[in-house]
């Protein structure tokens, strides 16, 4: 259980207020069918056992490289209208945002999955596009993307603070304050983020480098388990001083 290896961590034991409940969801990537099956996971979960607030936390990376980017921000916007959502911004929704509004970025955002993003909203981008046709697709994702997703985009947060957690899409610079932390490191940090044993001011919860199954430490937790590849999309559940595996 996710609880006993986050104890044999070493990690200290992080609160969450009174009646919050949090569910985190891992870097999704396209994969619409696993993010359907996890909120049907959690559906089910609050059935059998109500909370008087709980909150579902995206941890970011929702586009490129699985089949279906669209689908998945369809999903998240009706669940946003039906539940109390936190979605943080990854490093491949800024990278979607920056081509939208300077098209010769594609080279690259195509390097990350992107073409895959370009498909999934029914366009056909060349493999080596000249400018113009760069333009192109640029004008042609604002038609063919619907307002509700531009939405999403745009009001995606870097980080999110509750009880002893803070969480976001890649890390937090290590003796920077977390309340200091730029937000290009919260969406791009990698080793000097991962490399860090010491203790930050919350434990943080992050995505963003795949690892084969959840992994816990005592400062940090990933629960990107590399979806669109592996099949895996992680959801870790948060209460009291509790914090388990539901998927």
């Amino acid at each position: 259980m996710i609880l006993s290896r986050f104890k044999k961590a070493g990690a200290r034991k992080p609160l969450l207020p009174e009646g919050v409940r949090i569910y985190a969801i891992g870097d999704v990537h396209g994969r619409a069918d696993l993010l359907k099956a996890c909120f049907k996971k959690i559906d089910e979960h609050l059935a059998d056992d109500p909370a008087v607030r709980p909150l579902q936390i995206t941890v970011g990376d929702y586009v490129d490289r699985g089949p279906s980017s669209k689908g998945v921000l369809d999903l998240l916007w009706e669940r946003s209208q039906r539940y109390e959502m936190i979605m943080i911004r990854g490093n491949h929704e800024q990278t979607l945002m920056e081509f939208m509004s300077d098209p010769a970025s594609l080279e690259n955002w195509a390097r990350i999955g992107g073409l895959e993003t370009l498909m999934s909203y029914g366009l056909r981008p060349a493999l080596s596009p000249s400018l113009e046709q760069q333009k192109e697709l640029a004008a042609a994702l604002q038609v063919a993307m619907p307002i509700p997703h531009r939405m999403l985009l745009t009001t995606m947060l870097p980080s999110f603070s509750c009880g002893g957690y803070f969480f976001t899409h890649a890390g937090v610079r290590p003796g920077v304050q977390l309340s200091q932390q730029s937000e290009h490191d919260l969406m791009w940090i990698r080793d000097e983020f991962l490399l860090c044993e010491e203790p930050f001011e919350r434990i943080i919860v992050h995505g963003h480098t795949p690892v084969r199954m959840v992994d816990v430490r005592p400062n940090r937790i990933n629960i990107d388990t590399g979806a669109y590849a592996t099949g895996r999309l992680s959801c870790m559940v948060f209460q009291a001083g509790e914090a388990d595996l539901l998927t």
